[in-house]
């Protein structure tokens, strides 16, 4: 194997967690990328405007932040976390079977919140118990993990796609001149910004015609093994209550890492400027002044650093998906609709690439290089999208080379600032939350710019935002330089050191 064995035997002993929080992230990337295709079917399912039909988008990505806010919460114990994931996975499979049975908007979008509030936590969760288990080893693990997320989505446009009406799927006498636009009205529905398609009309009124129904009952049925595969985790830890009497609960990785390291150098940790432990706290704990007591301003400034990057990268993902198809085909690129519409696609699959290709890439590489490498390449690819802003062709180069750049930011951050750390305080919950936040806040500013002064602004605000992730980024690292270093008999007896046999990420005695 391309890693060495101390690795390698760490993830043997905790192969069954790892591939459980690894196919639950393939559920998050299953939700989170079907409603774009499918918007249009579902407008007629529940006979909505346009405008009504995309604030959906807005109700499972406002629950979306917000059980990611709300995550921590269920990390106390790894009883918790499990039944979190559990039911979670679970409320996505019934999602997609109940959507089907949504002939009302606002049914439609209490069931998108409810998604939404169980993607957030599966972000949050799998995130940080991954942390718990591999610590210093944890960025392979993580760029994995984000690989699912990318597959998922992949996964269900493929699905949905031989479902999707190719003509308007309520039938009325202006059907004729609407369902020309279909094609264009599809790949026009951004998330969050209903504005840009108060130009369509499409009716309202009629019968409706749409197979969409049985897309989403198969992804109930693609998504059911993973709620299965956590059941079989909590079954084999004894925590399901009707067989947890038989034995004594294996020793959890939080038990583990937080309680039983402390206590062989307690004195020792003192040396180190940390908050109070038992980090990875909900969002709403980790801003009790309690935990601010005895931190340095460094502390919080890695928090703030590391969230803004995220903020500005995964905004920048969420933007660029959702508008680069309208760039594409306004003037003065005025490329056709259907070769437009291959840009998305594009985009999301070198996502997808470039995560798989930093699964192996981040063993030999620091988590801080791959960061810089990426804002890097980010702010580079938008200079030279700007440069070249009337060639096609390099239009879809620079699509390609930004999924490649983004694809392994969230994680690689993620590794580099709970190092950072040493794996205290909530880092896992406020970056988590702060991609949640940029992803949001950045496509309906784009898209009010857009709207405004036109579709070459689309370009400059990611050139802006490159430049600020940069930025950011710069002060990390100044502020990682000032943040106090782990004493080094603190450091030999952490769980990543190869002398520890008893490995603080295992779930086995």
């Amino acid at each position: 194997m391309w890693w060495d064995e101390r690795v390698s035997a760490r993830f043997r002993r905790n192969l069954q967690p790892t591939l459980t929080y690894w196919s639950v992230f393939f559920s998050f990337g299953l939700c989170i990328a079907f409603l774009g295709p499918t918007l249009l079917d579902l407008r007629c399912q529940t006979q909505s405007s346009l405008s009504q039909i995309t604030w959906v988008f807005f109700s499972q990505q406002f629950c979306l932040l917000l059980g990611s806010c709300l995550g921590g919460v269920f990390k106390r114990t790894l009883a918790q976390s499990l039944f979190a994931l559990f039911a979670s996975s679970l409320a996505i499979s019934l999602v997609f079977a109940i959507i089907p049975l949504c002939h009302n908007v606002v049914v439609l979008a209490v069931v998108m919140a409810v998604a939404g509030l169980a993607m957030g936590c599966i972000d949050t969760i799998s995130n940080m118990q991954l942390v718990k288990i591999y610590q210093k080893d944890s960025a392979i693990f993580l760029q994995a993990l984000h690989f699912f997320v990318g597959f998922g989505a992949l996964l269900s446009p493929l699905i949905a796609d031989p479902f999707l009406s190719d003509t308007n799927c309520i039938l009325s006498n202006s059907t004729a001149n609407a369902s020309s636009n279909l094609p264009h009205i599809r790949k026009s529905l951004v998330p969050h910004h209903p504005g840009n398609l108060s130009h369509f009309d499409l009716p309202m009124k009629g019968m409706v015609v749409t197979r969409v129904s049985y897309a989403f009952w198969i992804m109930a049925l693609i998504n059911l093994p993973v709620p299965i595969a956590v059941f079989f985790l909590l079954y084999k830890e004894r925590m399901v209550p009707c067989f947890s009497s038989s034995s004594h609960p294996l020793l959890s990785a939080d038990e583990l890492a937080m309680e039983a390291r402390p206590t062989e150098k307690d004195d020792l940790s003192t040396t180190v400027q940390r908050p109070p432990a038992g980090g990875h706290d909900d969002l709403f704990s980790c801003c009790q002044s309690k935990n601010f007591r005895g931190a340095s301003f460094t502390y919080f400034a890695v928090h703030v650093t590391g969230a803004l990057v995220l903020f500005m990268t995964d905004g920048i993902v969420g933007e660029y998906s959702g508008f680069v198809y309208s760039y594409a085909v306004e003037e003065p690129l005025s490329v056709i609709h259907k070769v437009a519409g291959y840009l998305p696609s594009l985009f999301w699959g070198f996502i997808t690439l470039g995560r798989l290709i930093s699964i192996p890439v981040s063993y030999r590489m620091k988590p801080a290089t791959m960061v810089f490498i990426n804002v890097v390449g980010v702010l580079i690819t938008f200079l030279l999208l700007l440069i070249f802003s009337r060639s096609v062709i390099f239009l879809f180069v620079g699509t390609a080379s930004l999924g490649l750049f983004l694809s392994s930011t969230f994680p690689s951050m993620l590794a580099y600032t709970e190092d950072i750390l040493q794996y205290q305080g909530c880092a896992t919950t406020v970056l988590v939350t702060g991609a949640g936040i940029g992803e949001m806040v950045l496509q309906l500013l784009v898209g009010s710019i857009i709207h405004d002064q036109g579709s070459y602004s689309f370009l400059v605000c990611g050139m802006i935002f490159g430049g600020l992730a940069f930025t950011f980024y710069a002060f990390l690292l100044f502020f990682h330089r000032m943040y106090p270093k782990p004493s080094a008999d603190v450091d030999d007896v952490s769980p990543d050191k190869p002398a520890v046999t008893d490995d603080a990420g295992h779930y086995q005695r």
